[in-house]
């Protein structure tokens, strides 16, 4: 019997976050533990979206619809179920990736936060900060980043 019980794992819905999904989900299934999917969102005027996307590009899935956090749990919880993870809680948090993650693993008592390397071998990463960088200093679990780029 593994020692984690319950285990986050963040996804902002790239195939890419997907993978940390995918991997927690396995490793919750061996576990028998309870998996906690969560999406981190920032409500955003339609100015700002619209501007957002002009900048974003190709990641501007990310906010659009008309509720893309909401979507991308589902989509998440769909792959978890097909990795073998039965108990599966899927929840959308306000504010931004790190610090919601960090809530959410505290508030649920988590003992393993999953997040992907995205960003963690960047330029930009090294500079301002990456995800999987600032949960694995600031969380008051264990984290494993995977190697999901």
């Amino acid at each position: 019997m593994s020692a984690y019980t319950k285990v986050v794992v963040g996804t902002d819905g790239s195939e890419s976050s997907y993978r940390a999904v995918d991997r927690a989900a396995r490793l919750a299934a061996d576990a028998e533990a309870t998996l906690v999917i969560a999406c981190a969102y920032v409500p955003a005027d339609p100015r700002s979206v619209s501007h957002a996307a002009d900048q974003l590009g190709d990641d501007a899935y990310q906010i659009r619809g008309d509720n893309p956090a909401e979507d991308i749990v589902r989509g998440a919880r769909e792959r978890a179920l097909a990795a073998g993870a039965t108990q599966i809680e899927a929840r959308t948090v306000r504010g931004a990736p790190v610090e919601s993650l960090i809530k959410l693993s505290d508030e649920v008592g988590a003992d393993l936060l999953v997040v992907g390397n995205k960003g963690l071998n960047s330029l930009t990463g090294r500079l301002l900060g990456s995800v999987p960088a600032d949960a694995a200093r600031r969380a008051t679990c264990d984290v494993l980043i995977v190697h999901t780029t």
